[in-house]
């Protein structure tokens, strides 16, 4: 006699009078049953059917729940709900025989009528009396115990996936790093060769950057502004190497500020405009990175003026874009994307839009 598992352990006592009001709608069915055989009887097959349908479930349902919790205490259970067969079978015919007999006293204050109950019957009728109420008892119980260990078998299933989804995001997050660090590294060895005094500028700015950057990717959220904080930092490491060959603008208005993102989720777009959209480029160009709200949707669009699409990098891989929709799929499922397209607004490039539900 439950719900699924993960509600009755979230509201035990709410699950417990649901169940009671649909017991109470099922001996209301009974005394029907009865009284088709004896219409003018009606009300004496309610008086009798509902007090001692309802007894029954009250005594057999509330003894399992605390000789559950009884059993909790004393040590971990397979199934925290259910005591076992041996201790629901004595849940089962003490909670009948209390259940009808004081379904049964009900019934007579009821109707004034002075019929004999359980205690008062001879032994063998007792017996049958018992074992005819035990009949719809057992089959409604092991009923609820099988939705109960479906229920139980469906929330663990879930509980898996959401682990494997957290290893997999942990995974990919893990990879992040790495991949930025050679990427801002393989600049850094260009610079070397060129300008050591900018590639020793452009040294200490990535140490700065990195302390700030390696702390931030261990959170699993962090808030947008901090997002963008860390590209303009990446950016003005990245206009150390570049000169006034790279141009940026980011635009974050402030009711969009404290909206939790991924961490680095935005980086892999902003390398790979410079790495195949800008660097390319003999006069380099613009990065424009902005974020707005559609409804309940965060939109975070990144834009360059390099290249564009038709003049694909000999050294792409595809990582960072592979990331970021891996990660938008671990996180959001279906209700995030990355869309990838030229810029269609004159002035060449490409378009990065990145769309994700808007969480408190």
């Amino acid at each position: 006699m439950t719900s699924p598992a993960h509600t009755l352990a979230a509201s035990p006592w709410r699950s417990f009078a649901w169940r009671g009001l649909k017991v109470l709608a099922i001996g209301i069915g009974i005394a029907l049953l009865f009284a088709l055989a004896q219409p003018h009887k009606l009300g004496v097959s309610m008086a009798y059917a509902v007090p001692i349908t309802f007894g029954c479930w009250f005594f057999i349902d509330a003894g399992r729940m605390l000789t559950a919790r009884w059993l909790q205490r004393r040590g971990p259970m397979a199934h925290p709900q259910w005591p076992g067969l041996p201790w629901m079978a004595g849940v089962l015919v003490l909670g009948t025989v209390l259940g009808y007999q004081t379904g049964h006293t009900i019934g007579n204050l009821i109707t004034g009528l002075n019929a004999p109950g359980l205690l008062f019957e001879g032994p063998v009728r007792a017996i049958s009396l018992v074992a005819f109420s035990l009949v719809p008892g057992v089959l409604a119980t092991y009923f609820f115990y099988t939705r109960s260990r479906l229920a139980t078998i469906a929330a663990q299933a879930q509980e898996a996936q959401r682990h494997a989804a957290q290893a997999q995001l942990r995974l990919l997050e893990s990879q992040l790093e790495p991949h930025m660090l050679f990427n801002t590294l393989a600049n850094l060895r260009v610079l070397i060769a060129l300008d050591p005094p900018r590639a020793q500028a452009m040294l200490d700015q990535l140490i700065a950057f990195l302390r700030a950057t390696l702390n931030a990717s261990r959170a699993g959220q962090h808030a947008l502004s901090a997002e963008f904080s860390r590209i303009a930092d990446y950016l003005a490491l990245m206009k150390v190497r570049m000169g006034e060959r790279l141009q940026t603008q980011l635009a974050l208005p402030d009711e969009l500020a404290s909206l939790p993102v991924p961490p680095l989720l935005l980086q892999p777009l902003v390398e790979n405009s410079i790495r195949h959209g800008l660097e390319p480029k003999v006069e380099g160009g613009r990065i424009e990175l902005e974020a707005s709200r559609e409804g309940d949707v965060l939109v975070l669009r990144v834009r360059d003026t390099g290249t564009g699409l038709s003049e694909p990098s000999a050294d792409g891989t595809h990582f960072g874009l592979q990331q970021v929709r891996e990660r938008l799929a671990t996180l959001y499922g279906e209700r995030a994307g990355l869309r990838l397209e030229a810029a269609d607004d004159g002035r060449g490039g490409t378009l990065a839009t990145i769309h994700l539900p808007i969480t408190p």
